[in-house]
């Protein structure tokens, strides 16, 4: 496990880009997994950028995201479609019948979540997954309690979840979603390379994460059973770590 640590979200944007930009020239029709909110956006800001001004082709890339709203129809501007659409997709020279978020209003919801697994699987797998990390240790909508195996499913989100992430919808728990679609902790592990991105006031949940017992409880702490994962931390979410790591 590497544990890169930096001082600003910028900075870590930057790391976290060179780092995706570096096997995405390396191996044409690289997949990609995404994650939203907002400790990504400075990745994806300095990915565009680097495509606009280093050539970066995403023309063969293949992209995954982790999860999405159930019930929020797709143009709303927190649908996670929408998220990537403007912060990413609409600013780089991808195809987007290769950019895929799970279906939050699908028909047959258990259905979709089976044919997403599927489509991972086609494209053999994906080779980088993004992740950020919850206060409570859930990484895509995996929340605690979720099996360590879980695949893509429809899961209800804590009450934890939905006031931290009331913010994006005018501070008002009532317009949160209470469900959403969510890649499972046994999908997110069968990537190639996990990259895990986190900022302030997530220490806690990196310590848990890294260096507490792998347990349920802590969903990311599955992430200690990948045999390739970087970590890029800043404003000093890695303060509570005691081990030393390689950078």
């Amino acid at each position: 496990m590497r544990v890169i640590k930096v001082g600003t979200s910028e900075e870590m944007g930057a790391v976290a880009a060179q780092i995706i930009a570096e096997r995405m020239r390396a191996k044409p029709h690289f997949v990609l997994g995404l994650a939203t909110g907002g400790t990504p956006e400075t990745t994806y800001a300095e990915l565009a950028r680097l495509h606009a001004e280093a050539a970066l082709d995403f023309s063969t890339t293949i992209t995954f995201n982790l999860d999405e709203y159930v019930a929020l129809p797709i143009e709303h501007p927190e649908s996670y479609r929408s998220f990537m659409n403007t912060r990413l997709f609409d600013k780089v020279n991808i195809n987007k019948a290769n950019t895929h978020v799970p279906d939050g209003n699908a028909e047959d919801v258990d259905a979709h979540c089976l044919e997403y697994e599927l489509w991972i699987e086609d494209v053999g797998g994906i080779d980088l997954q993004v992740l950020g990390i919850g206060h409570n240790g859930h990484i895509g909508f995996a929340e605690p309690g979720s099996s360590l195996a879980s695949r893509t499913s429809k899961v209800k989100l804590t009450q934890g979840t939905r006031e931290a992430n009331a913010r994006f919808f005018e501070n008002d728990i009532n317009k949160v979603p209470t469900h959403a679609i969510s890649m499972g902790i046994g999908t997110i592990l069968e990537a190639e390379t996990l990259l895990m991105l986190a900022g302030k006031g997530k220490a806690d949940a990196i310590a848990a994460a890294l260096e507490g017992p792998v347990t349920a409880k802590c969903p990311a702490s599955a992430l200690q059973l990948h045999p390739d994962v970087i970590c890029v931390l800043c404003e000093g979410a890695g303060d509570k770590l005691t081990l030393e790591y390689q950078p």
